[in-house]
């Protein structure tokens, strides 16, 4: 196998080790809120997006059944920035309804993070899979290990994996910062979060910060469309 292809396949194994951690937390949570065991199982295999479980079990407690159509809509806003990821991974992950399926419940933050991280397409085909597959695996069996065992083995805060996660985004996202734009849209993007998050619910200061990227990519896109619009110098 290719280097570069076990480079992808090692950062996404890496990336849903280190994720995976905290699904002990989200077990133990929502049991200790009064989900059943099989609930919890449901929540993860199904919804599979570690902050709108947090928020769905979390809003339900609060408010009980009266409170579940606010906490879909709550566990959907969080959810939202997936379907944005969509327009970067549609042409990765290639034709075929299977696939696409497939891909769509497992297109999260991690598995686009490692994915276009790579260089090449087939990296990043790579990259994504590996991440999904390990993840999802994971995260299940770390939820089903938190609602058996619950407060025995304790917030996962304490011992400090919940900075794991941030900690492998800034590892794949700092390689990248070799140049004037994607240093531009990091901080841009960082700044949006920071001012937005004592303002606005959860997730808003996520999508907006996706935003950023987004506009940058159409305003890169609106520049190399009027450049090839423009006539030669010899013809003007």
């Amino acid at each position: 196998m290719a280097p570069d292809l076990r480079q992808a396949r090692a950062q996404g194994l890496q990336v849903a080790l280190a994720v995976s951690l905290y699904g002990v937390s989200f077990g133990a949570l929502a049991v200790a809120l009064g989900f059943s065991l099989g609930q919890t199982m449901v929540l993860s295999l199904v919804m599979f997006s570690g902050a709108s479980q947090f928020a769905f079990v979390g809003v339900v407690a609060t408010g009980g059944l009266a409170a579940v159509p606010a906490a879909i809509a709550t566990a959907g806003l969080l959810g939202a920035r997936n379907s944005l990821y969509s327009l970067t991974m549609s042409p990765i992950i290639g034709r075929g309804f299977f696939r696409r399926a497939l891909a769509a419940h497992v297109t999260v933050d991690e598995s686009t993070a490692v994915s276009t991280a790579q260089e090449t397409r087939r990296a990043k085909q790579h990259g994504f899979w590996a991440t999904a597959f390990w993840l999802y695996l994971g995260w299940n069996v770390s939820t089903l290990v938190g609602a058996l065992a619950g407060d025995a083995l304790g917030d996962v805060k304490t011992w400090g994996l919940d900075a794991v996660a941030a900690a492998a985004f800034l590892a794949l996202l700092w390689p990248r910062l070799v140049s004037r734009e994607p240093v531009a849209v990091a901080v841009g993007a960082a700044a949006v979060t920071a001012v937005l998050i004592p303002l606005v619910p959860a997730g808003v200061p996520v999508l907006c910060a996706a935003g950023v990227g987004i506009a940058t990519a159409l305003m890169r896109v609106l520049r190399s469309r009027r450049a090839a619009a423009r006539p030669p110098e010899g013809e003007q």
